[in-house]
């Protein structure tokens, strides 16, 4: 293919794939070692953890059926309805990691990529799905909200390897947070029970 006459489409898709979803998860592995860094188990802990993994499983399920599903209607209302809950639940991470501990200036970097991104995604997908997206806004949503598995499949390779990266750089680190976090804060529990029985 000649690189000067690649469609548009083209250019777009393989953008999404091949830049903003690993750079999303690039950034929340960066995210999770700011946490670490600020030992936020000693601080916000276990609640602010918790806020992550929510925050996680929200991005997960989309991430997921845009992968192995086409683009209608039913995955526009999943998209929308997680943007707007997974930025509620950010807002209220970050309010209630403000009153706890402090955000450094490099975390606050992250969270703006982390913030942008989505959005980005979405709006790159709704230019890609324009026909799906028009049925959508004006509710011509008969025939449009089963799940259909892709026509053309995404390659097995890169499908591998997106989860092996989402794996290794997100689930593991941030499990290992939240497992962090319960840990510090059972200690705590028990050394303030042997204290007061002493």
């Amino acid at each position: 293919m000649d690189i000067h006459h690649i469609p548009e489409n083209v250019l777009l898709f393989n953008f999404v794939l091949y830049g903003c979803l690993p750079l999303w998860l690039i950034m929340g592995c960066l995210d999770y070692y700011c946490h670490r860094r600020a030992g936020i188990e000693k601080t916000s802990g276990l609640k602010e953890s918790f806020y992550h993994a929510v925050m996680g499983v929200q991005i997960g399920i989309p991430v997921f059926l845009g992968l192995y599903f086409e683009i209608n209607t039913l995955l526009f209302m999943v998209m929308f309805l997680v943007l707007f809950f997974h930025e509620w639940v950010a807002h209220h991470d970050v309010a209630y990691a403000m009153k706890t501990r402090k955000i450094s200036m490099f975390e606050t970097h992250v969270h703006s990529f982390l913030e942008v991104i989505p959005f980005v995604i979405v709006a790159l997908i709704v230019l890609m799905n324009w026909s799906n997206f028009v049925d959508f806004i004006t509710f011509n949503w008969a025939g449009h909200c089963a799940l259909e598995l892709k026509k053309q499949p995404l390659d097995l390779q890169y499908i591998t390897g997106y989860v092996a990266l989402m794996l290794i750089a997100d689930v593991a680190p941030y499990m290992e947070e939240l497992w962090r976090c319960w840990r510090h804060r059972s200690l705590s529990l028990k050394a303030q029970s042997a204290g007061e029985s002493s």
